[in-house]
């Protein structure tokens, strides 16, 4: 299951992993900012945000191939787009559409990658995001392993009736439609048994933050740092393009 493996790989101790999530927040978000403000498509700019995320993947030690085939999750609906701008005759703007999200998503990625829930949740919650909304993320990041559980019990199932959830091809949409229905009735009795149980243990409505930490001031360097870099890649780009 990928999303378990994205979680072990956040629980790794390495320096990216130690820096507190408060300052890797701000950085991921002043990079994204810089990343989203390039105007045209342009080979040096993207040249150098792609080092600054291989720079960070290398001390983070996290798998390439990994991080390259998770981020491509995002071209089927940036490659739209582009498609768009292509066929209307812009094509900077179509590669830059197509360049530029994947480079976001690489960097997400990274951050979800280095930083376990509970830590990203604290440091959202440190910068004022509404808690509901925080809640929310954590619920449904947590219900995740409940489909997940109950699909693969479902296709062990149907595997050892003698045949997978879709041996007969001619009927896969119906048996698709059976599958995800069952299984929608399935996770929703699970859920609401965990929840029960959530309430019995005297569940109030907010998820607690666990792992409260000081702010060091060496993650107030790793801030000063990475965002230093990031407007360097930046502003020199800008100072090249205008000569």
């Amino acid at each position: 299951m990928r999303h378990v493996q994205l979680e072990q790989l956040a629980r790794r101790t390495t320096y990216l992993h130690s820096i507190d999530p408060r300052a890797k927040i701000p950085a991921v978000g002043i990079f994204l900012i810089a990343l989203g403000t390039v105007p045209q498509a342009n080979a040096i700019a993207f040249l150098g945000f792609t080092c600054i995320l291989l720079a960070g993947a290398v001390l983070a030690r996290l798998p390439f191939r990994f991080l390259i085939v998770r981020a491509s999750a995002v071209l089927p609906f940036s490659l739209t787009f582009a498609l768009i701008s292509w066929v209307s005759g812009d094509t900077e703007r179509a590669i830059s559409l197509a360049v530029k999200s994947y480079l976001s998503a690489l960097a997400v990625l990274l951050l979800i990658g280095t930083t376990p829930l509970p830590g990203l949740l604290r440091g959202l919650e440190s910068m004022y995001v509404p808690r509901i909304l925080l809640t929310v993320v954590q619920f449904l990041y947590r219900y995740l392993f409940v489909v997940v559980e109950q699909a693969a019990r479902m296709s062990l199932a149907a595997q050892c009736r003698g045949g997978g959830l879709y041996a007969d091809r001619k009927s896969m949409f119906k048996r698709a439609a059976g599958v995800l229905s069952v299984l929608f009735a399935r996770s929703y009795g699970r859920a609401e048994g965990i929840h029960h149980s959530m309430l019995a243990r005297g569940f109030n409505g907010q998820l607690p933050v666990i792992g409260a930490s000081a702010f060091r001031w060496t993650d107030g360097l790793f801030l000063l740092a990475s965002a230093s870099v990031t407007l360097v890649v930046r502003l020199g780009y800008a100072t090249i393009a205008n000569h």
